[in-house]
């Protein structure tokens, strides 16, 4: 059963999020308003924060006061495609960042609809080379990413396989998107516990992201994808929410393939609610599940 500060943020955020028209949304102004709202969150304590710039691209660098020597976490950020950065994005990827004890690269990549794919995989594979020509080996990277950032590690790590590059340890996903299609069953199934999120809010997101034909491409929808030589993946998701079905057959089609996967369905937990880390005790123990996880990887 959730704790009771879950059960009030998620009647809190869901009446928030269901008074939001998506398709009237002014995505600038929802750029601005994350922003000025993720400056008032605080990181987490010991984790030194560095401002950056790699390949034209505004970074920055979380470095816990406690970290592995030589392992770098690259942790791509949520919005759908279209918003998010390392304002809204900089306290919970700092907590993951101090529980996993690694220091961690948070970029910006480029967004749509200004920019639609492949512009984001684009920007993750040439700051993953990026950080390749600094020295840091391949099998001493991470992954990481939450909703759209985690279908854009996926997807990064599908390009950087065709094209016989280096592979990174392993892949830590929150709640990923990973079918802009929207063709898993939980799509409807869960449409009436899912607090935020609506089938139809997905639909536009897509529309955004991608042309229409390009919705299959394993790079745009990487359920569809050969996962063949993928690193093994650690995936938590809301049991409550229209996405879950993606962290499902991402699992089963690893899984299928021999690729080591841990699959966390948590009951009762909505979209990315490893946001609310400082606010409810779920969003903790997930954390710190995530940096027991990362930590096991050179262990």
């Amino acid at each position: 059963m959730s704790s009771t500060r879950a059960k009030i943020i998620r009647r809190i955020s869901s009446a928030y999020v269901r008074r939001l028209n998506i398709a009237n949304v002014d995505f600038e102004q929802v750029r601005r308003l994350w922003n000025k709202f993720g400056k008032l969150l605080v990181t987490a304590f010991g984790v030194h924060v560095q401002s950056g710039e790699i390949n034209g691209l505004y970074v920055e660098w979380l470095t816990p006061k406690e970290r592995m020597d030589g392992k770098l976490m690259l942790y791509l950020h949520g919005g759908g495609y279209v918003v998010g950065g390392c304002d809204m994005h900089r306290q919970m990827v700092s907590h993951i960042a101090r529980a996993g004890r690694i220091r961690t690269l948070l970029p910006e990549y480029r967004l749509a609809p200004e920019h639609k794919f492949p512009a984001a995989i684009d920007d993750a594979v040439a700051i993953y080379k990026s950080i390749l020509d600094m020295g840091i080996k391949a099998e001493d990277i991470v992954f990481a990413g939450d909703s759209a950032g985690g279908g854009l590690a996926v997807a990064t790590m599908l390009a950087l396989r065709d094209a016989a590059d280096p592979m990174p340890a392993a892949a830590v996903l929150l709640s990923p998107f990973l079918d802009v299609t929207g063709s898993g069953n939980s799509m409807q199934a869960r449409a009436a516990q899912d607090p935020w999120f609506r089938p139809e809010d997905l639909e536009f997101i897509a529309e955004q992201y991608c042309d229409s034909h390009q919705r299959r491409f394993p790079r745009v929808s990487p359920v569809f994808a050969n996962v063949e030589g993928l690193p093994p993946l650690f995936i938590q998701v809301g049991d409550d929410e229209i996405l879950l079905s993606d962290s499902e057959r991402i699992a089963d089609e690893c899984i299928a393939a021999g690729i080591d996967v841990d699959l966390e369905v948590w009951p009762e937990m909505w979209h990315v609610f490893q946001m609310f880390v400082r606010k409810m005790p779920e969003s903790q123990r997930a954390i710190r599940k995530m940096g027991a996880y990362i930590q096991s990887r050179w262990n």
